[in-house]
């Protein structure tokens, strides 16, 4: 098993009244000797914003924000701006979000050319009811039977059960076009999904979508296969290409006696075929056991969002616990060395 480093504790929550009850689930990017990290900021509420954090090298804080960057604008994200991840493609940053309506939980898209003003694309996932969802993707063949478990939402703060819409999270761009057009990861639980092969992102249309969802089972490139993603898994990290394969951290949930605990997993994707699977570590690459991780407002919490490389060593940034931001870090050629222990023989 490969060693892994728990740096600790990067952001803590203060008593800014955007802030006041967690900042977590970051997206991070470097830009020479700076880690520009975007973090979900929530307040008393559960009301979230995005606040902003630079870091000199991969742990120090050089500056932060006393004021979030990005605010709820639209009744899309009106109940919040939730866990971002962010790449550079060609010239252009792009920062997607979880936009939260006190119902519906769906991927956003923000983009910027400084990361300082960002210019919001609104909703990028399908918006479609599950048993539209259910008929049009077992329109082929079974889905797996997890999906009707967790996408029929009966949450307290659904006041308006028939506007319940499929919870589409986890946007995630692989940092380059392949083929000249975009590829990006999704999540509709308990698997993750791929778009491949967008040329605009202005053809993601209704129209698309429903094409998309009528051949589901092509596009799911990873679902649970060992215990300790059991339960379900969604993406963390952009990708990060290698020679190798693009490494991707995702997030792997089991469900036990004190509820979910949430780890941080590794894969390596085909270049040039990001559907195909090349290698998995069949272990968790770490998991809650320091105090930051296993209490707070979720508890056995470690939810990787961003990651970036200096020299050879790999920063992972994650929410722990729910509240707080902290940083593990890894041998980069080391991982990758230890995943292709685990080739996939498919």
């Amino acid at each position: 098993m490969i060693k892994v480093k728990k740096e600790g504790v990067i952001i803590a929550k203060t008593v800014l009244p955007f802030e006041n009850e967690g900042v977590l689930n970051p997206a991070a990017i470097r830009e020479g000797d700076f880690v520009h990290l975007f973090y979900r900021a929530v307040r008393t509420g559960n009301n979230s914003s995005i606040g902003y954090c630079r870091l000199k090298g991969p742990l120090q804080i050089d500056h932060r924000n006393t004021e979030p960057l990005l605010v709820p604008e639209f009744d899309y994200e009106s109940h919040g701006m939730e866990d971002p991840r962010i790449v550079k493609i060609e010239n252009l940053y792009y920062l997607t979000y979880t936009g939260f309506d006190g119902v519906n939980a769906l991927g956003c898209l923000a983009i910027s050319t400084d990361l300082n003003h960002f210019e919001k694309k609104g909703i990028i996932v399908p918006q479609i009811s599950f048993a539209a969802f259910d008929k049009l993707a077992e329109k082929e063949s079974p889905i797996n039977e997890k999906y009707f478990r967790y996408n029929q939402h009966n949450s307290d703060l659904e006041k308006n059960p028939g506007k319940s819409l499929v919870w589409d999270k986890n946007v995630i761009f692989f940092p380059r076009k392949i083929g000249g057009k975009f590829y990006f990861l999704h999540r509709i639980r308990p698997e993750i999904q791929i778009v491949v092969g967008v040329e605009n992102l202005e053809d993601l249309t209704a129209a698309f979508y429903e094409d998309y969802l009528s051949h589901f089972n092509d596009h799911v490139v990873l679902t649970s296969r060992f215990d300790h993603e059991i339960s379900y898994i969604g993406g963390g990290c952009p990708p990060i290409e290698t020679a190798q394969g693009w490494l991707h951290i995702y997030h792997g949930v089991k469900d036990g006696l004190e509820g979910y605990v949430y780890s941080a997993c590794a894969v390596l994707l085909d270049l040039e075929n990001p559907q195909h699977e090349i290698a998995r570590l069949p272990y968790p690459l770490f998991q809650p056991e320091m105090t930051w991780e296993l209490k707070g407002e979720v508890n056995n919490v470690c939810f990787p969002t961003g990651a970036v490389v200096f020299d050879d060593t790999l920063y992972i940034y994650y929410g722990a616990a729910d509240e707080r931001t902290a940083c593990a870090s890894v041998s980069f050629s080391g991982l990758i060395t230890e995943l292709l222990l685990y080739k996939n023989n498919k």
